[in-house]
């Protein structure tokens, strides 16, 4: 009787399990974050890297390279009429949810996925008139002649449209952040310990450098294609038209009509070379955002900012008056994890066994991934800088009781006139003295066998006005 009725119980679990894996994909059940919780800053990504669109970009290469096999022309292709090209590109802007499940439904049977896009396209030109011209789709191509092409495609357009007006945006705010700031004077810290004077905005300025730095070299990398054949030689091309340029052909489709860089020679893949610079830069632009988000959250916690409250709003469950950095941390933990899924590809797809092996697939379908964990990254350090208030009064108390970082100046002013171990003099004031303070800096100037001119110049100077230059 047990049994039976612990068997009815298993069977009634597996019942609502499948009942809830049939289910559609909401923010509630989605396993990863980035399609559930955090779906509306990520949807962006979806027409570049999710399986739909994967598919897609496969028909967008296969229909163009099509197009330049007649327009090179080959012999038995002459008879194609151009006027046709424009309804052949329907295929891929036109594309829709409904062609991608009847290719996928296709694959189930061929077990390929590239090879069910062949299949798709082929369908669809019976109504075109271009029956007799089939079995050009796909002529003397392998599989990842068509991943490696639509692969970097979308990921090239994603960066595009996606990535840097995102990143752009970051640096916009912290441009506008250094101007408003930039005659703030802050107390800086190195080691954590009280350090000369510095200004906010030049604090953030330095972000603003380094990021602008790394996307102009991030610009220099190149999205790379693979685009010849089986082993990367056209053999198939090559022994039915041997009379043909195929390496320049080649180059002038990937360059000139998909907009990439042609990588040749190579193997049956991509070296992923170029990828894996592209991988490596978009992680050192997260490093510099972690770095941030460190660094504001610790500015934070001296109290140099209040923070924007919102309506409605809890800091924490326990402590009614938090409001907490939420924000630099979320940042600081999607970024991270983008970059250890980063550091992955960068060094994961250069590497492939002989000629070619299959782990550079899967590896691929996850690019959106990291790029959508530093999206979120990218929102979150915007919203937290957007609703950072300035606490002056903090930053002036803080210079106010750190007089002693002005002693770097007396004994830099005391070197130039040639006072004896001016250093030294400034360590022993500064060190064994429990408290350094405007009084005891003034009193220890006035000790100094210099000029009344000099003392004057040592007076004048404060935690305040020692700034250095101002940019």
């Amino acid at each position: 009787m047990f049994k039976f009725a612990f068997l009815k119980q298993q069977r009634s679990e597996c019942i609502q399990i499948k009942q809830h894996n049939s289910m559609s994909l909401t923010e509630l059940n989605a396993i990863s974050p980035i399609d559930g919780r955090y779906r509306n800053k990520t949807v962006s990504l979806s027409k570049f890297f999710s399986e739909e669109a994967l598919i897609k970009y496969r028909v967008l290469v296969e229909v163009e390279y099509f197009i330049a096999l007649c327009e090179l022309p080959l012999p038995q292709l002459s008879g194609v009429n151009p006027l046709v090209f424009g309804d052949l590109r329907k295929l891929y802007l036109e594309f829709s949810t409904a062609d991608a499940l009847w290719i996928k439904e296709t694959e189930r049977t061929t077990n390929h996925d590239v090879k069910a896009v062949e299949y798709f396209i082929k369908s669809k030109f019976d109504a075109l008139g271009l029956n007799a011209y089939k079995e050009f789709i796909h002529f003397g191509l392998t599989s990842q002649d068509i991943n490696n092409t639509a692969i970097p495609l979308a990921t090239k357009e994603a960066f595009e449209t996606v990535y840097v007006p995102r990143l752009i945006a970051v640096i916009a705010a912290l441009k506008e952040l250094a101007v408003a700031w930039a005659n703030v004077p802050m107390l800086a810290r190195t080691h954590g310990q009280p350090a000369s004077p510095t200004r906010l905005g030049k604090e953030f300025l330095v972000f603003v450098e380094r990021l602008e730095a790394q996307l102009r070299l991030l610009f220099q990398v190149p999205f790379a294609a693979k685009f010849g054949g089986a082993t990367g030689n056209y053999n198939a091309h090559h022994v039915a038209y041997p009379t043909v340029a195929w390496k320049q052909f080649g180059t002038d489709f990937v360059e000139g009509v998909l907009g990439l860089h042609h990588s040749f020679p190579t193997t049956q893949i991509e070296h992923y070379d170029h990828f894996a610079a592209f991988f490596d830069a978009l992680k050192r632009i997260n490093t510099i955002l972690i770095d941030l988000d460190r660094d504001v959250w610790t500015y934070v916690s001296l109290d140099y900012f209040k923070q924007k409250i919102k309506p409605g709003e809890v800091g924490s469950s326990a402590m009614p008056h938090k409001v907490n950095p939420i924000d630099f941390e979320n940042s600081e933990g999607n970024l991270g994890i983008a970059n250890a899924l980063f550091e992955h590809l960068a060094a994961k797809l250069p590497i492939s066994r002989l000629q070619r092996d299959l782990t550079d697939s899967t590896v691929l379908r996850n690019i959106g991934v990291p790029l959508g964990h530093t999206l979120i990254g990218f929102d979150a350090t915007l919203k937290g800088l957007q609703k950072l208030v300035l606490n002056e009064a903090q930053l002036a108390a803080d210079l106010e009781q750190n007089w002693a970082v002005v002693a770097e100046a007396i004994q830099t002013i005391l070197r130039r006139e040639g006072y004896p171990n001016p250093y030294e003099a400034l360590k022993d004031l500064t060190r064994t003295h429990t408290s350094i303070t405007k009084a005891s800096i003034h009193a220890f100037v006035e000790t100094l066998a210099v000029s009344e001119t000099v003392k004057a110049e040592l007076l004048q100077l404060t935690p305040q006005n020692y700034l250095g230059v101002n940019f």
